[in-house]
This record gives C-alpha cells, structure tokens and sequence, in this order.
C-alpha cells in the first residue's frame, strides 16, 4: 500500500487568505530575513496531524471524521493578534491567533483526537491551541535577529476583516517539496 502524509484541518475563506499574504509580506520586507514563510494558501487550522499513513486508511478516516462532527453545528471564529511560539521574545513559530468560539473548535478537535486514536493514531501531547502559522525561524537565526523579529510581532497589530465560518473539516494530503508543501483535500466531512 502507499504511504501519503496527512492532516486533518480547517480550510480558510481565500479573503482571509489574501489578507494574510498583505501581513506575511509587511513582516517580511520590515523584519529580518530569518524566517521561511508558510504559502498563505497552505494555511489552515490543524486540527489532527496524523503523519504518514497507508491509503487504505482514508476512508475509516472519512468515516472516524464524519463520526466526530456528529452534533456539532456550524460556527465562526476570528483571527487576530500575532504571536509566537515559545514566546514573543524567543520566536520559532509565527502565528496569529483564532478567537470567537474557541470552546466548539476545542470540543471538535477533542472529538477527533478520539476517534483517530481508536483507529490506532496516537493522542497530540500539547494541549490544543488553535492558530495559523505564517512562518518557522530558521535554526540557525542569530539571538540579535530572534529579538528584532520578536519587537516587530510585538508592535504590528493584526485583526482580519473576514471571519471563518467553519461548516466542515478536510483531510488533506501533504506532498513535501523543495518550494514547500503541496496541500490536497482527499476528503471533506460537513458539519451537521
């Protein structure tokens, strides 16, 4: 059987996504040159990472998916407020945050987590954290460069215009290239 790497995410509007390119090249052309910015039409809400699985596994994924949404109904969020991970002065991960109904997005991803481990995928151990990453400090960033980059998130405000109206959840397959990943939906569970 061949092995695909998959996710399991929200998609976001493409507004949004427009707006997130004005965002990653505002911090790019006044930031230092130390991050590998995320293509803002890769960007999602990662609900469930599952790694490389076998294709004949897509389908009892459809169906733990489709078992997992069961109750919820469609909701909406709003992105806003840059951050980093670890920290704001420590930069790894650059994300901007996903507010509204945080609590629903949690219960749904829970519900994911249970179902996924029950076709044998392991639990996350982070706590979930909902958010868009724009973009990965390269390792081999300078402390000097981390704490520039890590004033400029401190000091650029961010709120999108468009909030995400979340009606479904997709499983995608990642192809991991040279010019970064390619994002397709192999399967889409809507909300009921």
């Amino acid at each position: 059987m061949a092995l695909i790497r998959a996710f399991i995410a929200v998609e976001l509007p493409k507004d949004l996504k427009k707006e997130l390119a004005a965002l990653e090249m505002l911090l790019k052309n006044n930031g230092p040159s130390v991050v590998k910015w995320v293509d803002p039409d890769s960007i999602h809400i990662t609900l469930k990472f599952l790694g490389e699985i076998s294709t004949d596994k897509v389908e009892k994924l459809i169906q733990a998916m489709d078992e997992a949404v069961k109750g919820t109904a469609p909701f909406q969020l709003e992105v806003r407020k840059l951050g980093a991970f670890p920290a704001p002065d420590r930069p790894q991960v650059i994300w901007v945050g996903v507010k509204g109904e945080v609590d629903k997005i949690t219960r749904l991803q829970q519900s994911i987590e249970a179902s996924c481990e029950r076709l044998g995928f392991s639990r996350e151990n982070r706590a979930f954290t909902p958010h868009l990453t724009l973009g990965r400090v390269r390792d081999e960033a300078r402390p000097n460069e981390r704490q520039r980059l890590g004033k400029q998130l401190m000091e650029t405000s961010f709120t999108s215009l468009h909030n995400v109206e979340v009606t479904e959840i997709n499983l995608l397959k990642s192809q991991l290239t040279p010019a970064g990943a390619i994002h397709t939906i192999i399967g889409t569970v809507k909300l009921k």
